[in-house]
């Protein structure tokens, strides 16, 4: 496959699937602009790196972890920073309670640490299968399981009876 093919085809993706790797930058960062910023830095490092891409058929899984490892790398260097946007100050008028539990769970996956924020993401919010998570997060299929398993539980416990995901 020429680097033009290569091109086409991760472009193509790209555009077909923005809605989902804004959603999952969106998740790390809350924030409109930033979100914005995350996906586009990971495209231009996926065009740029485009030659590192082996096997087309890994596409998805190859973009997901650059554009996971640019919300961390966003994060990491914009700790101090807290930028609210309207979503989140919605956030704070008086709710329902099953919109009380919402919040409950968006704040426990909030307070996890990156790694486990991110298979609950994928798993649960992008629907990506077990084995698309292992070669996302570069792990064995077994291991993914068995931290997932752990993190559900932590959630359970933080949250109470009325978890579900």
């Amino acid at each position: 496959m020429t680097k033009k093919e290569k091109f086409d085809l991760v472009e193509d993706f790209i555009i077909k699937n923005q809605e989902s790797h804004y959603r999952l930058a969106y998740s790390y960062v809350k924030n409109k602009e930033n979100a914005l910023d995350i996906v586009q830095e990971a495209i231009f490092k996926a065009l740029k790196s485009i030659d590192r891409l082996e096997e087309i058929t890994y596409l998805k899984t190859w973009f997901y972890r650059i554009l996971i490892n640019t919300s961390i790398d966003f994060i990491r260097k914009h700790q101090r920073m807290t930028v609210m946007d309207a979503d989140i100050l919605n956030i704070h008028l008086p709710q329902a309670a099953d919109e009380r539990i919402d919040m409950d769970l968006r704040d426990a996956i909030d307070q996890l640490v990156p790694y486990d924020k991110t298979l609950i993401i994928l798993r649960f919010f992008e629907d990506l299968k077990i084995e698309e998570i292992a070669l996302v997060m570069d792990e064995n299929i077994n291991t993914i399981k068995s931290r997932l398993y752990r993190i559900l539980n932590k959630l359970r416990l933080e949250i109470g009876d009325d978890f579900t995901l």
